[in-house]
């Protein structure tokens, strides 16, 4: 899975949100060790530090664990994933909406079309 910087947002803010969505969808399974800091900053070609700031935000949010002898591992704090994954949802629901309305449908055909859709 590749690392795509394209928005205006810093760097290391766009890592942390692409790293959430990694461990959300199980790309990163609970409990599994996470990769280094500079594995992961080589994969996605950019500084050490940068990738370091984006650790410690997940970190942060509950969502990596530090042990100083291994190394991070993903929470096994099955709430936690749960609550992100509800988030990042409500987050990607807005967008569409918000997309949609620019194009002047509603949220009842908006419901449809998602309707119309499963159908294929």
């Amino acid at each position: 899975m590749d690392f795509h910087i394209k928005d205006a947002r810093p760097i290391w803010q766009q890592l942390s949100a692409q790293l959430k969505l990694r461990i959300v969808t199980g790309f990163y399974a609970p409990g599994s060790r996470f990769p280094a800091v500079r594995e992961l900053a080589a994969e996605a070609g950019v500084n050490p530090n940068t990738m370091q700031r984006a650790l410690t935000q997940l970190e942060s949010d509950g969502l990596l664990i530090t042990n100083r002898t291994v190394g991070r591992s993903v929470t096994t704090d099955v709430g936690a994933l749960s609550a992100l994954r509800s988030e990042l949802a409500g987050e990607e629901t807005a967008e569409y909406l918000e997309a949609m309305g620019r194009l002047g449908y509603g949220r009842r055909e908006c419901a449809e079309l998602i309707l119309e859709g499963e159908k294929i």
